[in-house]
C-alpha cells in the first residue's frame, strides 16, 4: 500500500497543472519563454506529449508523487493531439520538452531537424496484432496473414511501421496484404470481422481476447518483443531543442532524476493506485476496474527501470521506420540521441 504522503498527494492531484494543447498558436508567445531565464534552481517549464493513457502514466505519477517538485521543478503537463501535435510544439518553441513515441521524434528530426531525445520513459510500442473472432482459427501465425485484410490506425503510424517489420522479418511481401485505416479505436473494426486482424492498443485487446480473437503478437509484452523484435524498441521518451542542450544541461539532468523516481514508482504501484494518479478527466467514462488490470499486467514491460536510453532498442525503431518508410533516412542511433546529458545523474 502507498504511504500516507503520497497517498494524500495522489487524491489531491494538481489538475491545474496540466493543459489541453489545442495547437501551437496557442502556446506561443509568453509560453515560448516558460524555460528561459536561469535554468538552475526552482523554475516552472513546460512538457507536451501525446495524450495516449499507457504513455501518460509515468508523468503523472511523476507529478502527482512529488518527484518533480523534489528536483525544484514544475511543470506543466500539456496534453496534445498526437505526439506529432507536440513535437510540432516543440520544434517551434513553444514548449520545453516534448515525450513522444519514437516514429513522431524520428520524423520530426528528419522534417525539421534540432531536436534531440535525451531519456526513455517507454521500452514498448502499445499495440498488439490481433485477428478477428471469426478468423481466429484460420490465421494463427504471422505468416497465415498473405491475402489477409488488416486494420491499422494510419499508413506510416507506429504500429504499420512495425508490422511492416514483422512482415519482413517473416518474408512476407507487403504488397501481399491489404491494409485499411482504421484511425484509433480499431475495436469494433476488428470485433466486426470489418478486417481479418488488425493492430489494437488496450483496453480493446483485452475486449478482443474475451471476444475469441487470437493475438499473434503483443509488443507490450517483453516476452514478445525479444523473440519478434530481437528485444526492448525504443517508444515513448523526451526530446528537446538541439541548440539548447548545453544551456538547459543541469535542467534536463533533474528532469531526468525525477522521471527515474517516476518510473520507479509507477513499477511498484497497484493498478488501482495507476489509476488513482491520474486525472479523473483521462478515465471518466473507462471501465477503471479494466485499466487496473491492464496497467497492471504490463508495467514491469512497458515501463523501463531507467531513463537511460538503450541504443540498441534506438535501433530497431529506427530499422522499423525504415521499412515502412515512415522515416527515409538511414539514421544510426547516435545521430537522434544524447546519452552524455544523463550520465551524470
Amino acid at each position: 500500500m502507498l504511504e500516507s504522503p503520497l497517498r494524500s498527494r495522489l487524491t489531491g492531484a494538481r489538475i491545474s497543472r496540466r493543459t489541453l494543447l489545442r495547437g501551437v498558436g496557442a502556446l506561443t508567445g509568453g509560453a515560448a519563454l516558460a524555460g528561459c531565464g536561469a535554468f538552475g534552481g526552482s523554475e516552472r517549464i513546460r512538457l507536451a506529449f501525446c495524450s495516449q493513457l499507457l504513455c501518460v502514466v509515468p508523468y503523472e505519477v511523476t507529478e502527482t508523487a512529488g518527484h518533480f517538485a523534489d528536483q525544484d521543478l514544475e511543470v506543466e503537463l500539456i496534453y496534445s493531439d498526437g505526439g506529432g501535435a507536440a513535437m510540432q510544439a516543440l520544434v517551434g518553441g513553444a514548449v520545453d520538452y516534448a515525450a513522444t513515441s519514437f516514429d513522431a521524434f524520428a520524423q520530426a528530426a528528419e522534417e525539421a531537424g534540432g531536436v534531440r531525445r535525451f531519456a526513455s520513459t517507454g521500452r514498448l510500442p502499445l499495440f498488439a496484432l490481433a485477428t478477428a473472432p471469426e478468423t481466429a482459427d484460420e490465421i494463427t501465425g504471422i505468416e497465415d496473414l498473405a491475402g489477409r485484410t488488416i486494420g491499422i490506425s494510419s499508413l506510416g503510424n507506429a504500429d504499420h511501421s512495425i508490422l511492416l517489420y514483422l512482415f519482413e522479418q517473416a518474408g512476407i511481401d507487403p504488397d501481399d496484404v491489404e491494409f485499411t485505416q482504421v484511425g484509433t479505436n480499431a475495436y469494433d473494426v476488428v470485433r466486426l470481422g470489418d478486417v481479418e486482424a488488425g493492430m489494437v492498443q488496450e483496453p480493446a485487446l483485452s475486449l478482443l481476447r474475451d471476444d475469441g480473437s487470437e493475438v499473434l503478437f503483443n509488443a507490450m509484452d517483453i516476452d514478445d518483443a525479444e523473440r519478434f523484435l530481437g528485444g526492448a524498441y525504443e517508444f515513448m521518451g523526451v526530446a528537446v531543442r538541439e541548440d539548447e542542450r548545453e544551456e538547459r544541461g543541469e535542467q534536463m539532468r533533474r528532469l531526468g532524476r525525477a522521471l527515474a523516481a517516476g518510473l520507479e514508482t509507477t513499477r511498484s504501484l497497484s493498478g488501482r493506485e495507476l489509476i488513482d494518479a491520474l486525472p479523473g478527466e483521462l478515465v471518466a467514462g473507462e471501465d477503471t476496474g479494466l485499466l487496473a488490470e491492464v496497467l497492471e499486467q504490463y508495467q514491469q514491460s512497458l515501463y523501463p527501470d531507467s531513463v537511460e536510453i538503450d541504443p540498441p532498442s534506438v535501433q530497431r525503431a529506427i530499422d522499423s521506420l525504415n521499412a515502412s518508410g515512415a522515416v527515409e533516412r538511414a539514421y544510426e542511433a547516435d545521430d537522434l540521441i544524447d546519452l552524455r546529458i544523463l550520465e551524470s545523474n
